[in-house]
């Protein structure tokens, strides 16, 4: 049986837009009162604490730049501050920097691993020491299971993220259940259009991209059961899978 999850208080990384924004709506429809981080997004996290708090929830802002150790050492106090005990962790906020090995630099790989693992590692951590039980739920990136030659540091920081949601699931257990989800096809990169998702999902399985409501219906999923914990879900059309139904490489 699934937990109810009505009630609960939700901290969302990065939720002011994209993902984040399609997630924070989908848990309020839950019952789950939010709490909506942002880092610059400000007029848009306003908005969206404006638009729950229509349909009938409550909502709170609390800004943090996860690139200072202030940012993440700090959010899950304030947040607290703010909506009383959080029970749901969504780590969802990234920076996705454009390199190649040829071009990725140190700074590169550790300013994209600060903000990418170590931030939703802190977070995560903050989170169980405050929480009797509850939930997290990281964002990861399909292309774990194969390349991404045009973005190094990203996916280096994403493969840490992932072993820390591993190691995490056993260290947070019994109390709580750590899961992620990994997403692909779902918006276009900034500087491209749909269009751009629909010439790469025609050689996926599904042979279609998705939306962000796909990804914020699996953090729901997630969020809401008691015997789920050190999971990945992907949520890409098969894209993981590799090689697409013409024998050609989505990726």
């Amino acid at each position: 049986m699934a937990r109810s999850v009505a009630g609960k208080t939700a901290l969302i990384t990065g939720a002011g837009k994209r993902l984040g924004r399609a997630t924070a709506l989908a848990l309020a429809a839950e019952g789950v009162n939010v709490v909506v981080h942002y880092r610059s997004s400000e007029r848009e996290a306003r908005e969206l604490v404006a638009e729950l708090g229509a349909l009938g929830g409550k909502a709170w802002a609390v800004q943090a730049d996860f690139a200072q150790p202030e940012g993440f050492e700090t959010a899950i106090a304030r947040a607290r501050a703010a909506a009383g005990a959080i029970e749901i962790l969504v780590n969802n906020a990234s920076i996705f920097s454009a390199d190649t090995v040829a071009e990725v630099t140190f700074e590169a790989v550790t300013g994209a691993a600060q903000v990418n693992a170590w931030a939703p590692f802190a977070l995560s951590r903050a989170f169980a020491r405050q929480a009797e039980r509850g939930a997290i739920v990281n964002l990861l990136e399909a292309k774990l299971t194969d390349y991404d030659w045009p973005h190094v540091s990203y996916l280096l920081s994403k493969h840490m993220l992932a072993v820390l949601t591993r190691m995490t699931a056993l260290e947070f257990a019994p109390r709580i259940t750590v899961n992620a989800v990994a997403p692909a096809l779902i918006l276009p990169p900034p500087g491209k259009d749909e269009e751009y998702l629909d010439e790469l999902a025609a050689a996926v399985p599904l042979e279609r991209h998705g939306d962000p409501q796909d990804i914020a219906d699996a953090v729901v999923f997630l969020v809401r059961s008691r015997f789920i914990t050190g999971q990945v879900i992907y949520v890409d059309g098969g894209w993981h899978l590799g090689e697409g139904r013409d024998g050609s490489d989505p990726g």
